[in-house]
């Protein structure tokens, strides 16, 4: 085991969520090779590579230098082990073209890692003061604070409405920009909870929250490029495994796994015969179980769906 820096070792690990079931569902092939286009801390990877033989192979990919730190720290030396930088909407740039259409699964474990949640600094909690940032790597120009002080109304109104999911919306944008410069995540939380009063106050910080976090990653953007590219990476009867943790992320899952494309529309041919080329396994969202819940709380809203590449008619 390669020993860890001490900046390493303050990576708050993430408790893989689903673990059992997930890797079960896409490992089909001891001897294949497979992507974690979420890589983390190494949690789900770890567990893959307990189920491949000596010519299975494993790519982890994140756009944290803290987490590929800690995910080849928490792995080892593992000669079927390696790791990409980047984020996993440009799979396709980022994955040897040799390998293309040679995949057996790819995983993505979607949204945001305790290790990211955790650290005041990164942004991302209302939780821990910090600055507005919420970058998910340095790859990445826009930050928090841009989106929050910089972006005109009706586009800050409309983050905030259509990723977070917040009712008031207009009220919130409208005291933001009233409130500017807001810098840091204490102030921001302090904007929202000033329009938003009872019971719902603390769902409405976290909406928002989402919504910002959403808009400067360009999550959703990620999600539907990364399905797209799964199909040419992967072979056929190769498998992907997605857990999502809210409706914005199922929703495009469910589509794409239920047709191939992000309208949810199976195509069909001059006979009627249906032309997608992906399949859904799962007859319905495999979420975790009450004892898995219990041990992390964190795991309550996850959602996993399942769809295996068709061969192409």
């Amino acid at each position: 085991m390669i020993p860890m820096t001490k900046h390493e070792a303050e990576y708050y690990q993430h408790v893989p969520v689903l673990l059992k079931e997930s890797v079960a569902q896409l490992v089909t092939d001891p001897g294949g090779i497979y992507i974690d286009a979420t890589l983390g801390g190494g949690g789900h990877s770890a567990h893959i590579l307990s189920q491949l033989n000596d010519n299975g192979r494993l790519i982890g990919l994140d756009q944290d230098d803290e987490a590929l730190a800690a995910a080849t720290s928490h792995i080892g030396s593992d000669s079927r082990f390696s790791t990409i930088k980047g984020n996993f909407g440009y799979l396709s740039r980022l994955i040897p073209p040799e390998l293309h259409g040679e995949i057996s699964g790819i995983l993505l474990d979607l949204g945001v890692s305790t290790h990211q949640i955790k650290e005041g600094e990164r942004g991302f909690s209302f939780q821990e003061d910090g600055p507005l940032d919420m970058r998910m790597s340095n790859l990445r120009g826009i930050s928090a604070y841009d989106v929050v002080n910089e972006y005109a109304y009706e586009d800050l109104r409309d983050v905030i409405f259509h990723y977070g999911e917040e009712r008031m919306s207009r009220q919130i944008a409208r005291a933001i920009i009233d409130e500017r410069p807001v810098e840091t995540t204490g102030q921001l939380r302090k904007v929202v909870e000033s329009v938003v009063k009872g019971r719902h106050q603390i769902k409405s910080v976290a909406r928002v929250f989402q919504g910002i976090r959403i808009e400067v990653n360009r999550e959703l953007d990620m999600l539907r490029d990364v399905l797209d590219q799964s199909l040419d990476m992967l072979k056929t009867e190769g498998r992907i495994v997605a857990i999502s943790y809210h409706s914005l992320e199922d929703r495009i899952v469910k589509r794409f796994f239920k047709a191939g494309n992000h309208t949810g529309e199976v195509e069909k041919d001059f006979y009627g015969h249906e032309l997608s080329p992906i399949q859904s396994l799962s007859s319905g969202i495999i979420r975790p179980s009450d004892e898995e819940i219990n041990r992390n709380p964190a795991a309550r809203s996850a959602k996993m769906r399942v769809a295996e590449k068709v061969e192409e008619v």
